[in-house]
């Protein structure tokens, strides 16, 4: 079957982290300011939220939102916030990946470019405190956004990867069939399963994360996106299988 669409994923794919402990910091301050708990002892209970995002993840395939960290952390602090403090305290948390940001990967856009030029192309992101609405702006100040026809993030979906509603969406969004994708990520268990459970191809993008590089079920491997580049003819005109 044909590749008529692809999707890329965000998180170490078309996106490096960077300045992680500056958010965390962002994060920490803005709580203490309004709480007077000590910093110290935010930051423990900050890790223990980003666990219970994780778990979520993991275990129920769902992404809590923002005002869900605010409400995790007031919780693991004993502490009570008015309405409009936690509204202000989320949008900080929200937000913070704006002033601390993550940076494109060496020849992403570049990349999203030239599918973009053969096949209408989506994106498939899992996020974390930081919402959709964030990336998607990280993604507008780098010139990513113009190239993408549909966006799909698992705060905004309702389920995270590898639940197969997140690939039926963007499919939609793209106007093909889930078959008809190629999505591309670094992870095994969420991008190249989740793909390959709706019938869809998969690549695993092992440039920042090349932990499944030897053992993926993935069509493609590509560590580089030239790599993937020079392969773009041959995957949108594969009619195999």
């Amino acid at each position: 079957m044909a590749v008529r669409a692809i999707t890329f994923d965000f998180w170490c794919t078309l996106f490096r982290d960077a300045e992680k402990e500056e958010r965390q910091q962002l994060r920490i301050e803005a709580l203490h300011e309004l709480s007077g708990v000590s910093r110290q002892a935010i930051d423990e209970a900050l890790d223990i939220v980003w666990q219970e995002f994780s778990r979520h993840h993991i275990e129920e395939q769902q992404t809590p939102l923002p005002e869900d960290a605010v409400r995790m952390a007031a919780r693991e602090l004993g502490i009570s916030l008015a309405g409009d403090e936690a509204e202000r305290l989320a949008g900080v948390f929200a937000t913070a990946i704006l002033t601390h940001s993550p940076v494109p990967i060496e020849g992403a856009l570049e990349a999203v470019k030239r599918a973009a030029g053969n096949v209408p192309i989506g994106l498939i992101s899992d996020t974390g405190v930081s919402p959709g609405s964030s990336l998607k702006v990280l993604m507008d100040r780098h010139g990513f956004t113009p190239y993408f026809t549909t966006f799909v993030f698992s705060d905004e979906a309702g389920v995270s990867k590898p639940r197969q509603e997140i690939f039926e969406a963007a499919a939609r969004g793209l106007s093909v069939k889930p078959h008809e994708l190629l999505h591309i990520g670094d992870l095994e268990l969420t991008d190249i399963a989740g793909a390959r459970a709706v019938g869809a191809k998969a690549a695993l993008f092992t440039g920042e994360n090349a932990r499944y590089a030897d053992a993926t079920a993935a069509d493609y491997v590509f560590s580089r996106w030239d790599d993937f580049v020079g392969r773009l003819p041959e995957i949108c005109n594969h009619r195999g299988g």
